[in-house]
């Protein structure tokens, strides 16, 4: 590319974003990358990393639209700003088709083909100059029942807003560029997370996802929903049928690591291995004011040791242990309870960290509920006629590395973006959450990108990314998907 081809323009761009939107301040000044001839097409092969480096999103734009689809699906109010609502777009919703809509209709609108799985997965297309699977930037829309306004969402929108600037400057790159819309991510309504990611990258079969039960009680299952809402599509959910060149993903952090150091952008190299189970206590239903404490199998009691001592054991290991969901029978005041179940979740950065402390806790458990002192918690009170420990597996994900080559992208992108500050805003960082990009990693070059999100709350309606931390992930996916493009081009890939 010649020098009279493109020029770099600095001027300061006051945030497009209405006060109405955005009570925050403006977004600092921008470099924008402008074709000063009839050229068109110009190919990232082309392009010089400082050329790369001037490519800039426009903020505003990004900050305005992602608001403007959150009026589907509101959900709790937390503040008085315009924005301080929540989110509660569960998948395959009303709410979630409305947006689903939009995002067709947006992407088309940028020239892009549209293809819909099975699993109702939205892949929109840019066309670029060869054959090959596209690089994608892929996140999702749905959210947490009382969720926010970033998690997932964020991802998708940063996405189209990459799509919307390469079409605003004529960018073509040299295989095709896209954003993909990941269905039922949350696993809130239809209880198995990142699912239709999973049945694309071969972890679940397509029969056993369309045939998940919505919770509370309802009859729906995915594949009903899908067909309500008009997204059932006819093209195989499968990484064989529809590969994926690489898959970049931005996202809120979820923690309060960056906040808390300093840190302006996480490269995510990775994510955490997991394994959920469901416990179940046996013991006995008594009466409250007749039985005394000896002659009680109290299953509540037994299981609240149980719990406190997956934490204090994980703690000993340096991992976690959590319990979200518990329920009991019969559920009376009067009553001690004689049957619990508590879901158990256990991560590591390590494989052997989690097998390790599944063995540990699965020997413990046993002995503990037979009125056993282990780690203290049978140490005070009175021992009672015991219970029985029962467990089922549930989800077994291994720790996954990310590719270096998606890594180093995402690193020249934060360094072109901070230039001299790179070096201590930019840290690499393990994911302790799930992501799509979990599954994508098995069949595709796949990384994140993480941004601070305030004191690290998530699945709260309270969930916050300012409107520079948006705009800054943007803007690195956006350099990302660049440089990773030319690189395919230099290998052939």
């Amino acid at each position: 590319m010649n020098s009279q081809a493109l020029r770099l323009l600095c001027r300061s761009r006051p945030s497009m974003a209405s006060k109405s939107l955005s009570p925050f301040p403006s977004p600092s000044p921008t470099c924008r990358l402008f074709s000063m001839t009839s050229r068109r097409n110009v190919r990232t092969t082309e392009m010089s990393d400082e050329q790369l480096a001037a490519v800039k999103i426009n903020r505003g734009r990004l900050w305005k639209d992602l608001h403007s689809t959150c009026e589907w699906g509101k959900g709790e109010r937390w503040g008085d700003g315009p924005t301080d609502i929540g989110m509660s777009r569960l998948a395959l919703s009303d709410a979630d088709k409305q947006v689903r809509d939009w995002f067709v209709e947006t992407t088309k609108s940028l020239g892009c083909d549209i293809n819909i799985d099975a699993m109702g997965n939205i892949f929109a297309v840019r066309p670029g100059k060869r054959r090959g699977p596209p690089t994608y930037a892929g996140s999702h829309m749905d959210t947490q029942p009382t969720g926010g306004r970033y998690d997932g969402i964020l991802g998708v929108h940063a996405g189209i807003e990459v799509l919307k600037t390469m079409n605003d400057l004529d960018i073509k790159t040299e295989y095709d560029t896209g954003v993909i819309n990941w269905t039922n991510e949350e696993g809130a309504r239809f209880p198995i997370s990142m699912v239709s990611s999973g049945v694309w990258a071969g972890a679940y079969t397509l029969e056993k996802a369309h045939n998940v039960v919505e919770v509370g009680g309802g009859k729906a299952t995915q594949k009903s929903e899908l067909e309500k809402i008009g997204y059932l599509g006819p093209l195989e959910a499968s990484y064989k049928a529809n590969p994926i060149g690489a898959h970049f993903e931005l996202h809120i952090e979820q923690g309060p690591i960056l906040e808390s150091s300093g840190g302006k952008i996480g490269v995510v190299d990775g994510a955490q291995a997991y394994k959920w189970f469901i416990v179940t206590v046996k013991g006995r239903d008594c009466h409250t004011g007749t039985m005394d404490f000896e002659n009680r199998s109290d299953a509540m009691l037994t299981a609240a040791k149980l719990i406190l001592h997956s934490h204090n054991k994980a703690t000993e290991y340096g991992c976690l242990a959590s319990t979200g969901i518990l329920t009991l029978r019969p559920g009376s005041t009067n009553t001690v309870p004689g049957w619990v179940q508590f879901s158990l979740d256990i991560r590591s950065k390590e494989d052997a960290i989690v097998s390790k402390l599944e063995e540990s806790l699965r020997e413990d458990f046993e002995r503990i509920a037979c009125g056993k002192d282990i780690g203290g918690v049978n140490a005070q009170g009175t021992k009672g006629r015991g219970c029985n420990v029962e467990w089922q597996f549930d989800t077994d994900s291994p720790a996954t590395k990310f590719h270096e080559d998606c890594i180093k992208c995402v690193e020249a992108s934060a360094r072109d973006m901070l230039g001299t500050n790179a070096g201590s805003q930019v840290q690499r960082m393990t994911s302790g959450a799930g992501h799509d990009s979990v599954y994508t990693s098995r069949h595709a070059p796949t990384s994140m990108i993480f941004v601070p999100c305030r004191e690290g709350i998530s699945h709260n309606p309270a969930e916050y990314c300012s409107p520079e931390d948006c705009g800054n992930g943007a803007q690195i996916l956006l350099g990302a998907m660049l440089r990773y493009d030319r690189l395919r081009a230099e290998k052939g890939a």
